[in-house]
């Protein structure tokens, strides 16, 4: 299943790259970089807060106030005593006073009244008022944690998602991203603001065809489908004009001009039946080329013509369920994507490749077991698939990790090995192998696997981004790596995955206008919304770090 959330045709998860290369802490405190379980973190909705901390304190005095601001602490401490007994109406009329006795040139304490009102609003969830007494106690003192992390919750609870993430942005950068409450809260705000974006951008997104090698790739983890088969198939010599249709459709794809394969399916398409002998031929390449354009609409309708039509081949019908059931997973709709694969698996039994791309969605899924499971058929199908084989040793690897078996650990690793001298002509070997190893941090052995990949296959651009992304984790060399990820960029200037990891680089290195663009040219290539949700979260958390640190002179 290539698909964009993976990287290089590989089945590895462009996150799991990123924390392996980055490390978690490291990742999450300077790019709030979403890891695949982001969605699981702790600290859903708000519940209020804690009275215990909610209030700054100042010591009871026990004598008559003698000036303006003795005075104003007096009734903010027994506004105090009334928050503390759960009688919020009465603390905020001692607050009220305070904040009439006290001298304006009090700021540091007018900041402090003001805050400790928001904490009574807060407790009589009243978010307005809440957002109004933090604004006003910032003005007083524009680094005052507590204000800015009390009006966050309430940015949240109301769901204004920018100022929410301004103000826990201020929040994480003052606390040096230690606290884990303030990084859940930045992520939980990241991704509602990276859907919301995702959601207007999609709309206005122009159709963008995936780069010559990732078709490529995408083609070639489909060995049983018969229309790929066809597409490779030498044809005797055509006559002048002859070439329309499907045949001018399966030239394009021979001398990879992409952009012309759509329209020359669609002109097989609008044929008479009777003139017509590749229509189905020709909706399965459609189609297939709709999803890599991420025109998913007219993708699905494609596909689901393919399904439904009665006298479709097996083989045909079984190919448009994977790619539906992929698409669907790219959508999504985890529980219509296994429905197909499940009802691919009921029509084509013995088509291996219906196992190896549910393989893995399971793996995706953490449902490893199933995945071993699947990716053990697809092997005995079709034992010379170099793909498969590599991901049922990955598979067994992760597996083996989380049963905590030596035994079976030393199996796979060594099933990688051979892996890389069986297929020495598959660069997928060896980036799999290579990634196992950094994540083993062998890292120089790694780097000598991914140096050969590139010598099979030079023109994979995704495979210089591992290694620049290697060089940070084994060297912390941040200018190898940077040039090593440009390179894939004047290789396949559609490299997505370059753009991305070049922007999260220089969030670490504080470069966010730099980081921001790069995220900008990612999200221009992204085919789906989940993607953009992904992609939109990262530019964001770098735009708002850049207006934080030049408002309150912050570094990050």
């Amino acid at each position: 299943m290539a698909s964009p959330h993976t990287a290089s045709g590989t089945s590895l998860p462009k996150w799991q790259i990123a924390a392996i290369a980055l490390g978690a802490t490291g990742a999450l405190g300077l790019g709030y970089w979403y890891f695949k379980h982001s969605s699981k973190s702790k600290g859903g909705t708000l519940k209020g807060t804690d009275k215990s901390v909610s209030l700054d304190e100042t010591n009871e005095e026990s004598t008559v106030p003698a000036t303006p601001l003795e005075e104003a602490q007096h009734y903010k401490n027994q506004g105090n005593s009334y928050f503390r007994k759960g009688k919020y109406d009465e603390a905020i009329k001692y607050y009220n006073k305070a904040i009439e006795a006290c001298p304006e040139e009090s700021t540091i304490d007018l900041a402090t009244f003001y805050q400790n009102r928001a904490a009574a609003y807060e407790q009589l969830k009243k978010w307005s008022a809440v957002i109004s007494d933090c604004t006003k106690a910032l003005e007083y003192n524009e680094k005052y944690e507590k204000a800015l992390n009390r009006r966050a919750k309430a940015y949240e609870i109301t769901k204004d998602w920018e100022n929410c993430l301004d103000d826990i942005t201020a929040v994480c950068l003052m606390q040096n991203f230690q606290d884990q409450k303030s990084l859940f809260m930045a992520d939980r705000v990241l991704k509602e603001l990276g859907k919301m974006h995702a959601a207007e951008a999609i709309k206005t997104r122009k159709p963008t065809l995936a780069s010559k090698q990732f078709i490529k790739t995408y083609f070639a983890s489909f060995p049983n489908d018969p229309v790929y088969q066809k597409l490779l198939e030498v044809d005797p010599p055509l006559g002048e004009g002859e070439v329309k249709g499907f045949l001018r459709a399966k030239l394009a794809f021979a001398i990879e001009n992409f952009d012309d394969v759509i329209p020359a399916c669609t002109e097989e398409i609008n044929n008479s039946e009777s003139e017509s002998p590749y229509i189905v031929e020709s909706l399965s390449l459609r189609g297939t080329f709709y999803v890599l354009s991420g025109l998913f609409t007219e993708a699905l309708a494609d596909l689901k013509t393919i399904i439904e039509a009665k006298d479709t081949a097996v083989t045909i019908k079984v190919n448009a369920l994977i790619k539906r059931g992929s698409l669907y997973l790219q959508l999504d709709n985890s529980e219509q994507c296994l429905n197909d694969f499940n009802t691919a698996a009921e029509l084509g039994p013995e088509i291996s490749d219906v196992y190896h791309h549910r393989g893995q969605v399971y793996l995706l899924s953490d449902k490893t077991e199933a995945a071993r499971e699947d990716f053990e058929k697809a092997v005995k199908l079709n034992p010379d698939f170099a793909i498969a084989v590599v991901q049922k040793s990955y598979a067994n690897y992760r597996y083996a990790l989380v049963a905590q078996d030596a035994g079976m650990l030393v199996e796979a690793m060594a099933s990688f090995k051979n892996a890389t001298k069986r297929f020495p002509n598959c660069s997928e070997a060896f980036v799999l192998y290579a990634q196992v190893l950094t994540e083993r941090q062998d890292y120089e052995e790694a780097e000598a696997l991914y140096v050969k990949a590139v010598e099979i296959e030079p023109k994979n651009a995704s495979i210089l981004v591992h290694r620049g992304v290697l060089q940070l984790q084994w060297k912390a060399d941040i200018d190898k790596a940077i040039d090593l990820m440009k390179a894939a960029i004047e290789i396949d200037n559609k490299c997505e995955f370059a753009y991305e990891t070049l922007g999260t680089v220089e969030v670490q290195r504080g470069n966010l206008i730099i980081a921001i663009d790069y995220f900008n040219k990612a999200i221009e290539l992204a085919r789906t919304e989940m993607e953009m949700t992904h992609l939109f979260s990262l530019r964001d958390a770098a735009v708002s770090q850049l207006k934080i640190t030049t408002k309150l002179g912050i570094g990050p």
